[in-house]
């Protein structure tokens, strides 16, 4: 391959990975051509892209961005998947994908500046939580006090409700109030 043509590639890669700073190394060698085409689509769909990568020539784009330390896991036959909402929900993808695929393999995953490992380690991002379940649970937490000070602000008078019917039904029936438990 001629040094224009190497030129013209990273200047792609670099192109086409602008801004990205979060996504997956994987490994798609040895996938029958339909299952490759029923990947391909079904993350398609959910704005997830895969890209196979030239490794010489990806290592050298991807110096100078927030995807360099994916560098050392770049060897082999070697894809790269990002986009989606959040890299979370690209390995979540990508795990279910491998229980189907056999030969789908997991290299190395980058969340914000955190490098994953492995198989393991990307397993282990899909069962983060993404930005918008995070933001659920801030605002559950947020909200949780505030409902506890409602709930013991109206329990109290709640109970008192309750004894006051309690005593009155005592003494239409004629019984005398002695305690009320």
């Amino acid at each position: 391959m001629s040094k224009p043509v190497k030129e013209m590639i990273v200047a792609e890669y670099k192109r086409r990975f602008d801004g990205v700073s979060n996504g997956l190394l994987i490994d798609i060698r040895g996938i029958e051509a339909n299952k490759n085409n029923e990947l391909r689509v079904d993350l398609l769909n959910k704005d997830i892209h895969i890209t196979v990568l030239k490794n010489s020539l990806a290592k050298t784009a991807f110096q100078d961005t927030d995807l360099k330390g994916l560098t050392e896991y770049i060897e082999g036959p070697t894809a790269f998947a990002f986009g989606g909402n959040s890299v979370v929900e690209v390995a979540r993808n990508l795990v279910d994908w491998a229980k189907k695929i056999k030969n789908l393999e997991l290299k190395a995953a980058v969340l914000d500046g955190q490098f994953f490992e492995g198989t393991d380690g990307v397993k282990r991002l899909s069962n983060f939580p993404t930005k918008e379940e995070s933001q659920g649970i801030v605002v559950q937490l947020l909200l949780s006090p505030a409902g506890n000070v409602v709930k013991a602000a109206t329990s109290p008078g709640g109970n008192i409700v309750g004894i006051v019917k309690e005593m009155s039904s005592m003494l239409e029936d004629g019984k005398t109030i002695e305690k009320i438990a």
